[in-house]
């Protein structure tokens, strides 16, 4: 997959090359192309922002130096523009874009881009989250990430994206290792009883419960099985009765 990311500070996007982002690079499997649109300035001072025609506080991009870079870019593929006005990122929307051969990414800075590049290129806006942030490099780190997890030989063991949180829209359950007790706190018995059906029914259990106590509203979409309504209320109980126990 080849990526094109578009922006004011590139070298943000510098720790992509580590991790499961920098091993697919390293495998081909991704390929990531940073345009410092810097290089394309409004005048002799290096200027690639001006101020808003409304007389509103900030800078606004200029269309002329993205619309200059865009020019360059060969297969754009689909074009994103992170924007808090898009639509928020889940993870439907990054295994549909991860089908893609060819991305190219637009960050913002300031108060913005102005409105016509938009108009002109962007074929869909992005937001990572209803919350600030500097500029759309670091939303471009998030979704670069989030997407290269799902291309084919990215990651070292497929099981790990499918048991990953929101892979099958609930949460991952609770994670332990050695020591077995920690401090007075004990790995639960059915991970450690050598029983595989056991340990299964548990995960199962948990990741529900996990789900319903700190993500209601996955929650209360899914379309539990019998089977794993039997082994969240027998899950419910134990947690219930450990908490008794507690007290």
């Amino acid at each position: 997959m080849k990526i094109n990311v578009l922006a004011v500070f590139p070298q943000i996007l510098d720790s992509l090359h580590y991790g499961v982002t920098g091993t697919a690079i390293e495998k081909n499997i991704l390929e990531i192309h940073r345009i410092d649109l810097k290089d394309y300035p409004l005048n002799s001072y290096g200027s690639i922002d001006d101020k808003p025609f409304s007389g509103s506080e900030g800078m606004v991009i200029s269309p002329i130096p993205i619309s200059k870079a865009m020019n360059l870019v060969k297969n754009k593929g689909k074009v994103i523009y992170l924007s808090p006005q898009g639509k928020t990122l889940n993870q439907k929307k990054v295994e549909e874009l991860a089908t893609l051969n060819d991305l190219t990414i637009i960050c913002g800075r300031y108060e913005g881009i102005d409105q016509r590049i938009v108009d002109e290129y962007v074929d869909e806006e992005i937001s990572i989250g209803d919350y600030v942030l500097s500029g759309g490099e670091i939303a471009a780190t998030v979704l670069i990430d989030s997407i290269v997890r799902n291309l084919p030989g990215a990651l070292g063991n497929k099981k790990s994206l499918t048991n990953d949180s929101f892979s099958d829209d609930r949460l991952k359950g609770h994670s332990y290792t050695r020591p077995r007790d920690f401090e007075g706190r004990k790995v639960p018995d059915e991970l450690v009883s050598g029983n595989h059906e056991l340990v299964k029914e548990w995960k199962i259990a948990n990741s529900l419960w996990v789900t319903k106590q700190k993500r209601p509203d996955l929650f209360s979409n899914l379309q539990l099985s019998e089977k794993e309504m039997i082994l969240l209320q027998k899950y419910e109980l134990a947690q219930k009765n450990l908490r008794k126990g507690d007290g």
